[in-house]
């Protein structure tokens, strides 16, 4: 599997480590009724949640751009260092969304939204 594969891997998997997160250690979580349990959360396992909600609706414009810039035939090493620096920044971002720093991650968030645009256009 050739690197670019394994990032759009990885990234599908960013939720994953979010929901990890806001249900890791939780107590009484029902697994077969796993959604009130997680609406009741408050708190940093809130945030975790939250955080996957945002993870999971980013990945669409990062693979239609990541997509597009191959399609495109961007050059491979700048399309792979935009889709690692993405990867990067959402993982910042899951970090200070469960630390409950508003500002700091709203600003991160822009940043990978940034690289995201950068991706797009690097198919361009």
């Amino acid at each position: 599997m050739n690197s670019i594969a394994w990032l759009f891997l990885i990234a599908a998997l960013l939720p994953f480590v979010a929901a990890a997160a806001s249900k890791a250690g939780g107590k009484a979580y029902d697994n077969n009724d796993p959604r009130p349990w997680l609406a009741r959360q408050q708190g940093w396992r809130a945030r975790a949640n939250a955080a996957q909600a945002n993870l999971f609706e980013g990945l669409p414009f990062f693979y239609a751009a990541a997509l597009f810039a191959l399609y495109g035939e961007a050059e491979q090493g700048w399309l792979f260092s935009l889709m690692l620096a993405w990867i990067v920044l959402r993982l910042i971002y899951l970090g200070i969304y469960i630390a409950g720093y508003g500002a700091l991650r709203t600003a991160v968030w822009a940043l990978a939204f940034a690289v995201n645009v950068a991706l797009l256009l690097a198919g361009a």
